[in-house]
């Protein structure tokens, strides 16, 4: 069994209350905050016993980092609660395209046309699967160890996605680099969302997400503040 870091919570059904009563609050002093916030509990290398409770406290969009630990977990526990949404915001691989889309309602990292295209040839095949929604992942900072698409590159990137291959791309999606602060990158990822006539921006985490909200976050990904620190595994 893992051990609990000592800063780990043991209450994530009271966590996902504070959080969500600081989105509302976040909200309220926002001058023109997106029609709805959704918060997107990041899950990743959380198991069962951690989710659970976060669950049966009501909230029911999730995201992963990756196909195979998704894969582990999520079918098992859409038995048990079927209207779970379930976000991969990790990097896709174009050989799991066929297992992302039968396992995710949301895609948050498109960041390649040869990702589109494979996500395109595979839904030509089999169908969308569980897939509603894609977002574009823009490498707001260009760093270069990141994935994402440089914001030069976004609205030729989205045109090729949404127009040209049919994808449905509905937003943007960003982490701002660590030494840089979150609301200039916040501000360029509305604005390219914008030029793109795109609706949704999924932006901020446990320690920014606020931030996020004031410059007309959609979604917030928020992992930490829910189900403490993560912990490395056995």
């Amino acid at each position: 069994m893992t051990s609990s870091a000592p800063n780990l919570s043991q209450n994530q059904a009271a966590n996902l209350t504070s959080v969500l009563e600081r989105i509302a609050a976040a909200r309220v002093k926002t001058v023109a905050p997106a029609p709805d916030t959704k918060l997107v509990a990041i899950a990743k290398t959380h198991g069962a016993e951690d989710i659970i409770p976060v669950l049966e406290a009501g909230q029911r969009v999730f995201g992963e980092n990756r196909v195979q630990e998704a894969r582990a977990k999520w079918p098992l526990l859409r038995q048990r609660f079927p209207d779970i949404e379930l976000h991969l915001v990790g990097p896709l691989q174009t050989n799991k395209a066929r297992d992302a889309l039968e396992l995710f309602d949301v895609i948050e990292t498109l960041d390649r046309l040869r990702l589109a295209e494979s996500l395109k040839a595979e839904i030509d095949k089999r169908g969308a699967g569980r897939l509603k929604q894609l977002f574009v992942e823009v490498n707001s900072g260009e760093e270069p160890q990141k994935a994402g698409v440089t914001p030069k590159d976004v609205v030729g990137f989205v045109a090729q996605c949404r127009d040209a291959l049919k994808l449905p791309v509905v937003g943007l999606m960003c982490i701002p680099p660590v030494d840089e602060e979150a609301a200039l990158h916040f501000a360029l990822l509305k604005k390219l969302a914008a030029e793109c006539g795109l609706a949704s921006l999924s932006m901020g985490m446990s320690a920014d997400f606020e931030t996020a909200i004031r410059f007309g976050a959609t979604h917030v990904r928020v992992g930490t503040a829910i189900f403490g620190e993560r912990t490395a595994k056995p």
